[in-house]
């Protein structure tokens, strides 16, 4: 049977499921995919007077400009340091939590955790960066405790290079955590009782079953959003990072994401910005690529 024959039987069957795809499918092709005829201003000198047709083709000569411009190596290690903060410390805790909460067994206790966790990823981002500036500010609370902890006299924490990565993390954890962890959780609930039984009659204590069940039955899970981390790895949430950063802390805050953001809208540089954020799309694309290759030699667990 040749393939458009399948397709039309198939389609006879389940018709209304099909019907039902088409908006789905618009929406990709309209908002996805259309816009993306608009790379080519990445390889042309983009006048918008002179539209797209009659701008100057210029080649690789944005990309070029890039690799061997003064920011090119700040922006990408900045990037890849802070998705890596993010990947060790924001992917792991919302799969310690859900370790944690599956061992509760007072469910009052268990729904009071889950309400206070999940409650700051409905609170809006500017707000949430508007509490990090309270909160880091000279008389903040964070400033506060940590003068006091290392007794040194500290003015606004943003204001310090340093400490700008630990603040993005940490409060992105704070806002994710509880979310984050609803997958985890519903993965735990459909593993076999039976499993847990066999293990008290063996006398495995609780981190045994963690260890030896629990973290095994979840693993595919764990793979499959652990390869999308990483196939992010070269882009960041630059909202945020342009809510919180300021000249002072460039050396460590500016990324790829909040780069382009300053060349294409507030330069207007809409090539340069194009070519380098298509780099970015470039080299996360390679990465979802060979994690899900490695992944799927590894533990037959891939997205395709």
């Amino acid at each position: 049977m040749r393939t458009g024959q399948i397709i039309k039987k198939d389609f006879r069957k389940n018709w209304f499921a099909y019907i039902l795809a088409i908006p789905v499918i618009a929406w990709f092709a309209i908002f996805c995919y259309g816009p993306m005829w608009g790379l080519l201003i990445a390889f042309k000198d983009f006048k918008p007077l002179l539209g797209f047709a009659n701008s100057d083709w210029v080649g690789l000569k944005h990309f070029i400009d890039f690799f061997e411009g003064p920011y090119f190596w700040r922006v990408v290690k900045n990037t890849l340091l802070l998705n890596v903060w993010g990947i060790a410390f924001g992917f792991t805790a919302p799969i310690v939590l859900a370790l944690m909460l599956n061992e509760i067994r007072d469910g009052k206790f268990k729904k009071l955790v889950q309400t206070i966790t999940y409650m700051p990823h409905f609170i809006s981002l500017v707000v949430v960066c508007g509490m990090i500036h309270i909160f880091t500010a000279d008389e903040g609370v964070i400033t506060q405790l940590l003068q006091l902890i290392t007794g040194k006299d500290y003015t606004s924490l943003l204001g310090y290079s340093n400490f700008f990565r630990p603040i993005y993390t940490f409060s992105d954890i704070w806002q994710s955590i509880g979310w984050s962890s609803i997958i985890y959780l519903a993965a735990m609930s459909s593993i076999d009782s039976t499993l847990y039984e066999a293990a008290d009659i063996d006398g495995i204590g609780r981190l045994g079953k963690m260890w030896h069940i629990t973290l095994p039955q979840i693993s595919p899970v764990i793979i499959i959003l652990f390869i999308f981390a990483v196939g992010g790895i070269m882009a960041s949430s630059y909202e945020k990072i342009i809510l919180l950063y300021n000249p002072l802390t460039y050396d460590k805050a500016d990324v790829i994401a909040s780069y382009v953001y300053r060349r294409g809208l507030r330069e207007a540089s809409l090539s340069y910005s194009t070519a380098v954020g298509l780099i970015s799309s470039l080299v996360n694309f390679a990465l979802l690529w060979a994690t899900n290759r490695i992944a799927s030699r590894k533990s037959d667990v891939s997205l395709w």
